[in-house]
Protein backbone atom coordinates (compact mmCIF):
# COMPACT_ATOMS: atom_id res chain seq x y z
CA UNK A 1 0.00 0.00 0.00
CA UNK A 2 1.15 3.71 -0.74
CA UNK A 3 1.33 6.24 2.12
CA UNK A 4 0.44 9.43 0.61
CA UNK A 5 1.21 13.12 2.17
CA UNK A 6 -1.19 16.03 1.02
CA UNK A 7 0.06 19.48 1.74
CA UNK A 8 -0.80 22.90 0.80
CA UNK A 9 -1.61 25.98 2.20
CA UNK A 10 -4.68 26.43 5.30
CA UNK A 11 -7.67 26.32 3.29
CA UNK A 12 -6.86 24.96 -0.29
CA UNK A 13 -8.40 21.38 0.59
CA UNK A 14 -5.57 19.61 1.55
CA UNK A 15 -8.56 17.92 4.39
CA UNK A 16 -11.27 17.72 1.98
CA UNK A 17 -9.10 15.67 -0.23
CA UNK A 18 -6.88 13.52 2.12
CA UNK A 19 -10.17 12.50 3.67
CA UNK A 20 -11.33 11.32 -0.08
CA UNK A 21 -8.30 9.60 -1.17
CA UNK A 22 -8.66 7.40 1.82
CA UNK A 23 -12.01 6.70 2.10
CA UNK A 24 -11.34 5.59 -2.51
CA UNK A 25 -8.38 3.82 -1.10
CA UNK A 26 -9.55 2.27 2.23
CA UNK A 27 -6.54 3.33 4.34
CA UNK A 28 -6.35 5.72 7.46
CA UNK A 29 -6.87 9.27 7.03
CA UNK A 30 -4.37 11.08 9.28
CA UNK A 31 -4.31 14.95 9.83
CA UNK A 32 -0.95 16.85 11.10
CA UNK A 33 -2.97 19.10 13.45
CA UNK A 34 -4.22 16.14 15.78
CA UNK A 35 -0.74 15.23 16.25
CA UNK A 36 0.58 18.78 16.47
CA UNK A 37 -1.63 20.72 18.52
CA UNK A 38 -2.59 19.14 22.05
CA UNK A 39 -6.33 19.25 23.01
CA UNK A 40 -7.16 22.66 24.23
CA UNK A 41 -9.63 25.21 24.98
CA UNK A 42 -10.01 26.90 22.99
CA UNK A 43 -8.51 25.34 20.25
CA UNK A 44 -4.93 25.09 18.23
CA UNK A 45 -3.15 26.91 21.34
CA UNK A 46 -0.54 24.74 22.76
CA UNK A 47 0.85 23.04 20.56
CA UNK A 48 2.99 18.91 21.60
CA UNK A 49 6.75 18.74 22.05
CA UNK A 50 7.95 17.74 18.58
CA UNK A 51 9.46 14.16 20.08
CA UNK A 52 5.55 13.67 21.06
CA UNK A 53 4.80 14.63 17.42
CA UNK A 54 6.58 12.41 16.17
CA UNK A 55 5.90 9.53 18.60
CA UNK A 56 2.13 10.03 18.62
CA UNK A 57 2.34 9.41 14.51
CA UNK A 58 4.45 6.46 14.91
CA UNK A 59 2.45 4.60 17.20
CA UNK A 60 -0.82 5.43 15.31
CA UNK A 61 0.94 4.15 11.65
CA UNK A 62 2.52 1.47 13.37
CA UNK A 63 -0.29 -1.23 12.14
CA UNK A 64 -0.99 0.24 8.93
CA UNK A 65 -0.23 -0.02 5.72
CA UNK A 66 -0.87 2.50 3.72
CA UNK A 67 -2.43 5.74 4.87
CA UNK A 68 -3.06 9.12 3.96
CA UNK A 69 -1.53 12.41 5.91
CA UNK A 70 -2.96 15.66 4.93
CA UNK A 71 -1.60 19.04 6.48
CA UNK A 72 1.78 20.41 6.47
CA UNK A 73 4.55 19.06 9.05
CA UNK A 74 7.47 21.51 7.80
CA UNK A 75 8.60 22.31 10.97
CA UNK A 76 8.56 19.01 12.76
CA UNK A 77 8.52 16.23 10.19
CA UNK A 78 11.62 15.34 9.03
CA UNK A 79 11.49 11.73 10.41
CA UNK A 80 8.43 10.64 8.64
CA UNK A 81 9.77 11.81 5.00
CA UNK A 82 11.41 8.73 4.00
CA UNK A 83 8.08 7.02 4.84
CA UNK A 84 5.99 9.12 1.78
CA UNK A 85 5.25 6.92 -1.42
CA UNK A 86 4.12 9.81 -3.37
CA UNK A 87 3.99 13.58 -2.46
CA UNK A 88 0.00 15.69 -3.20
CA UNK A 89 1.28 19.58 -3.36
CA UNK A 90 -2.39 21.33 -3.71
CA UNK A 91 -2.98 25.09 -4.64
CA UNK A 92 -5.96 27.43 -4.93
CA UNK A 93 -6.23 30.68 -6.06
CA UNK A 94 -5.94 33.15 -3.11
CA UNK A 95 -9.26 35.05 -3.16
CA UNK A 96 -11.24 31.89 -3.41
CA UNK A 97 -8.67 29.99 -0.67
CA UNK A 98 -9.63 32.86 2.02
CA UNK A 99 -13.29 33.00 1.16
CA UNK A 100 -13.65 29.15 1.95
CA UNK A 101 -11.23 29.49 5.29
CA UNK A 102 -13.76 32.50 6.11
CA UNK A 103 -16.98 30.23 5.94
CA UNK A 104 -15.28 27.09 6.99
CA UNK A 105 -13.86 29.13 10.22
CA UNK A 106 -18.00 30.82 10.67
CA UNK A 107 -19.70 27.17 10.61
CA UNK A 108 -16.87 26.31 13.63
CA UNK A 109 -16.99 28.60 15.83
CA UNK A 110 -19.97 31.01 14.95
CA UNK A 111 -20.40 33.94 17.44
CA UNK A 112 -17.05 33.40 19.15
CA UNK A 113 -15.27 34.94 16.24
CA UNK A 114 -17.58 37.75 15.75
CA UNK A 115 -16.78 41.11 17.47
CA UNK A 116 -16.69 41.07 20.93
CA UNK A 117 -16.32 36.91 21.11
CA UNK A 118 -13.13 35.12 23.06
CA UNK A 119 -12.10 34.12 19.51
CA UNK A 120 -11.94 37.34 17.76
CA UNK A 121 -8.22 38.05 18.42
CA UNK A 122 -7.41 34.58 17.05
CA UNK A 123 -9.17 34.49 14.08
CA UNK A 124 -7.82 37.41 13.15
CA UNK A 125 -4.80 37.41 13.64
CA UNK A 126 -5.25 33.42 11.86
CA UNK A 127 -6.53 34.82 8.67
CA UNK A 128 -3.78 37.49 8.63
CA UNK A 129 -1.22 34.59 8.42
CA UNK A 130 -3.22 32.40 5.98
CA UNK A 131 -3.44 35.47 3.59
CA UNK A 132 0.28 36.03 3.98
CA UNK A 133 0.64 32.15 2.66
CA UNK A 134 1.67 33.16 -1.31
CA UNK A 135 4.22 36.32 -0.22
CA UNK A 136 5.68 34.78 3.03
CA UNK A 137 8.82 33.66 3.37
CA UNK A 138 10.49 30.48 5.16
CA UNK A 139 9.27 31.73 8.63
CA UNK A 140 5.59 30.70 8.65
CA UNK A 141 3.52 28.18 6.21
CA UNK A 142 4.37 29.68 2.83
CA UNK A 143 4.45 28.62 -1.07
CA UNK A 144 8.16 29.98 -0.76
CA UNK A 145 8.53 27.25 2.21
CA UNK A 146 7.18 24.23 0.80
CA UNK A 147 8.10 24.70 -2.70
CA UNK A 148 11.55 24.22 -0.69
CA UNK A 149 10.84 21.53 1.13
CA UNK A 150 9.18 19.77 -2.04
CA UNK A 151 12.84 20.31 -4.06
CA UNK A 152 14.71 18.48 -1.42
CA UNK A 153 12.10 15.47 -1.16
CA UNK A 154 12.83 11.98 -3.25
CA UNK A 155 9.03 10.63 -3.37
CA UNK A 156 7.14 12.15 -6.60
CA UNK A 157 5.38 15.22 -6.31
CA UNK A 158 1.72 15.73 -7.98
CA UNK A 159 0.68 19.06 -7.89
CA UNK A 160 -3.14 19.62 -7.93
CA UNK A 161 -5.49 22.67 -8.43
CA UNK A 162 -8.41 22.45 -5.78
CA UNK A 163 -10.75 24.43 -7.79
CA UNK A 164 -11.41 21.36 -10.03
CA UNK A 165 -14.32 18.63 -8.88
CA UNK A 166 -12.81 16.40 -5.61
CA UNK A 167 -14.08 13.37 -7.73
CA UNK A 168 -11.34 14.18 -10.56
CA UNK A 169 -8.51 14.95 -7.77
CA UNK A 170 -9.21 11.58 -6.41
CA UNK A 171 -8.78 10.20 -9.81
CA UNK A 172 -5.42 11.82 -10.39
CA UNK A 173 -4.01 10.54 -7.09
CA UNK A 174 -5.24 7.09 -7.50
CA UNK A 175 -3.52 6.72 -11.01
CA UNK A 176 0.00 8.76 -9.81
CA UNK A 177 -0.29 6.67 -6.74
CA UNK A 178 -0.19 3.25 -8.70
CA UNK A 179 2.55 5.04 -10.57
CA UNK A 180 4.24 5.92 -7.71
CA UNK A 181 4.47 2.25 -6.67
CA UNK A 182 5.37 1.05 -9.40
CA UNK A 183 9.02 3.13 -9.44
CA UNK A 184 9.52 2.17 -5.69
CA UNK A 185 13.30 1.70 -6.33
CA UNK A 186 14.02 3.56 -9.31
CA UNK A 187 13.09 6.81 -8.71
CA UNK A 188 15.02 9.58 -9.51
CA UNK A 189 15.24 13.18 -7.86
CA UNK A 190 11.78 15.10 -8.81
CA UNK A 191 11.77 17.77 -11.73
CA UNK A 192 10.13 20.90 -11.15
CA UNK A 193 6.86 20.53 -13.49
CA UNK A 194 3.92 23.27 -12.83
CA UNK A 195 0.39 22.15 -12.96
CA UNK A 196 -1.96 24.75 -15.09
CA UNK A 197 -5.41 25.57 -13.12
CA UNK A 198 -8.17 23.04 -15.00
CA UNK A 199 -5.55 20.90 -16.43
CA UNK A 200 -4.62 17.56 -15.49
CA UNK A 201 -1.75 17.26 -12.03
CA UNK A 202 1.68 17.45 -12.76
CA UNK A 203 3.60 14.16 -11.86
CA UNK A 204 7.25 14.42 -11.28
CA UNK A 205 9.42 11.61 -10.43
Amino acid sequence: MVRIHILGASGSGTSTLGTAVAGARGVAHLDTDNFYWLPTEPPFTTPRPREERVSLFMDRIASESGWVLSGSALSWGEPLEPLYDLIVYVRLDPAIRMARLREREQKRYGQRIAPGGDLEKAHIEFLAWAARYDTAGPEQRSRAAHEAWLARQKAPVLRLDTSRPVTALVAEVQAAAASSSASVGCRSHPADVAAHPGDPGSLEI
